[in-house]
């Protein structure tokens, strides 16, 4: 340890290194859609990374939450679909991310169709990928799904939107709103975590 810093000095030294790391990567906002029994659902995600370089096969691992609705969605219907959005999507980041799937129906008014898996795909978006479940990993805050992608096509031109590339065009009130709601999600999923690595042998 380093002569005059203390043990609680360090951590914060190690956890800033770690903060400073993650914040240098820009991830791409998806939405993520599913569908089961009359119900459809939709959430924002940066949890989503190609897991397959087979051609013929390809994969993607998804993380989703396990305290939202479109995570049960997916759940029950073994089946999901990603959206690339364009900055002239901004708004779906606030429809399918500050509001909770069980009080609003969040695909209310959108154009919408299905393909493979029945996951409900939106109208307009970048890009999307229609996705089966093969295998789940529960990791204490959310669930990570390994899924087979079944069909997908790159709808329109442009850049996909990005975290940083979203906060510079949010509005004031979009900022405080999602600030508010990852607070709240960071302490549901520090609980989790931890009750989760207590029960780990």
């Amino acid at each position: 340890m380093t002569p005059g810093l203390t043990a609680a000095g360090a951590g914060m030294r190690i956890r800033g290194g770690i903060a400073a790391v993650l914040a240098a990567v820009d991830p791409v906002l998806w939405v993520v859609t599913a569908g089961h029994g009359g119900r459809r659902g939709g959430l924002v995600a940066t949890f989503v990374s190609e897991a397959s370089i087979v051609p013929e096969a390809p994969r993607v691992a998804v993380g989703l939450a396990c305290q939202h609705h479109t995570r049960d969605l997916v759940e029950a219907s073994g089946a999901f679909a990603l959206h690339l959005l364009g900055e002239d999507l901004l708004d779906w980041v606030w429809r399918f991310g500050l509001a909770s799937g069980r009080e609003v129906e969040k695909l209310a008014g959108l154009e919408t169709r299905t393909a493979a898996t029945g996951a409900p795909i939106l109208a307009g978006a970048l890009g999307w990928l229609d996705c089966r479940v093969e295998a789940r990993v529960d990791a204490g805050d959310r669930t990570i799904y390994l899924a087979a992608v079944e069909a997908g096509a790159l709808e329109e031109g442009g850049d996909p939107l990005t975290v940083k590339r979203m906060l510079a065009l949010a509005p004031p009130e979009r900022s405080r709103e999602m600030e508010g709601l990852l607070a709240r999600d960071i302490e549901v999923d520090r609980k989790a975590i931890r009750a989760w690595r207590a029960c780990r042998p």
